[in-house]
């Protein structure tokens, strides 16, 4: 797993090519303020190719950081990130390793009928009961997690998670009350502090798309505040002495920063936005779609892109997620090495300060 001595070690031995606060404090370690992310690209043995090739360039050159899920690409892009850790010259114990669990996963490929593998492999067998089903396709019961957290070791080659995240639980609100949503996530949470009393799981976090940077009045909404109480409650029940809810992953860039501007989160002084709000909690914050999925790559709005470092559109939108306050690492999904060097070379531009981060929304 992830260590104070391995993740120090690498920044001893990359900080010097980038600028300041690259690497940021996570735990007792550091982390790169970039990450590599996985989620895009076909189920297929070339694709894998380039993501190792990708992963090894990333591990090698200063990113420290690598992002998946056990759905990813059917299960391949865990097992991609396992090859290349087990083939890198980088000590495993310098390397952050972030999966989810929470969509079903097909193995390798999507089968010729997704429903009768769904019902064989996981309703059949027990993992998953109906009940606990939203779209016939996610689930958060602590009994699946567990399933998934095991194949997830498999996948990965580790004896260790650094960093595990519950997948997207604002899916779960589609056919439940936002009470039995914060209920299944403390029963959950109680199963992964119990993983990490038995030392194959370092922290876990929870991964989003809209949860957190939506009004409360939304449908999607989750409230952090509860979110982390649930969390301590969990640790309790588990026998913990504090609660191991270390991270949120949720998108933002230049055309989605409400996670930023949208005050959704009771604080104590009042409403305060999840980036505020995880600060101020000391929870990371893991920022995804840094680039909008590619949207930016194109060019960031000039008003905000005068204010940026960097020499061209995709390097000042990595910028601009790295300078959101309490953003830990931004994460950039892709399989090519060449943009693997292109990204890292952004970060040795210095992100914006505080004061003029707060400059571009006034």
């Amino acid at each position: 797993m992830a260590t104070a001595d391995g993740t120090w070690a690498y920044r001893d031995r990359f900080g010097e090519e980038f600028g300041r606060t690259y690497f940021r404090r996570f735990g007792d370690g550091v982390v790169s303020s970039l990450g590599l992310g996985t989620y895009l690209g076909e189920p297929t043995d070339a694709v894998d190719a380039e993501y190792e090739a990708a992963i090894t360039a990333a591990l090698e050159n200063g990113c420290n950081v690598l992002d998946t899920a056990i759905n990813y690409r059917h299960q391949r892009s865990e097992r991609v990130v396992g090859r290349a850790l087990a083939e890198t010259d980088v000590e495993r114990e310098a390397v952050l390793v972030a999966t989810k669990g929470g969509f079903l996963p097909f193995d390798g490929e999507r089968p010729a009928d997704p429903g009768e593998y769904v019902r064989e492999e996981y309703v059949e067998s027990g993992i998953v009961s109906r009940e606990e089903l939203v779209r016939g396709s996610h689930c958060i019961a602590p009994e699946f997690i567990d399933d998934q957290f095991d194949r997830s070791l498999s996948n990965l080659g580790v004896e260790t998670i650094d960093l595990y995240y519950v997948h997207n639980p604002e899916t779960q609100l589609e056919e439940r009350s936002r009470e039995a949503v914060y209920d299944r996530l403390e029963e959950t949470f109680t199963r992964l502090e119990e993983r990490v009393a038995a030392g194959d799981l370092r922290y876990y976090g929870v991964a989003t798309w809209d949860a957190f940077r939506v009004h409360p009045e939304h449908a999607k909404y989750l409230s952090l505040p509860e979110v982390a109480s649930r969390a301590r409650a969990a640790a309790k029940g588990a026998g913990n002495t504090a609660t191991h809810l270390r991270a949120i992953q949720l998108p933002f860039n230049v055309h989605m920063a409400d996670a930023f501007t949208v005050e959704a989160h009771d604080g104590a002084a009042g409403p305060e936005s999840a980036l505020w709000f995880a600060q101020n909690a000391g929870l990371n914050v893991v920022a995804s779609a840094s680039l909008g999925q590619g949207q930016l790559v194109e060019g960031v709005p000039e008003s905000i892109a005068e204010r940026l470092e960097g020499e061209s559109p995709v390097q000042k939108a990595i910028n601009f997620a790295r300078s959101a306050p309490g953003v830990t690492s931004a994460l950039v999904g892709t399989r090519s090495v060449e943009h693997v060097r292109t990204n890292l070379e952004a970060c040795g531009f210095d992100p914006m300060g505080a004061d003029a981060f707060d400059r571009v929304f006034e």
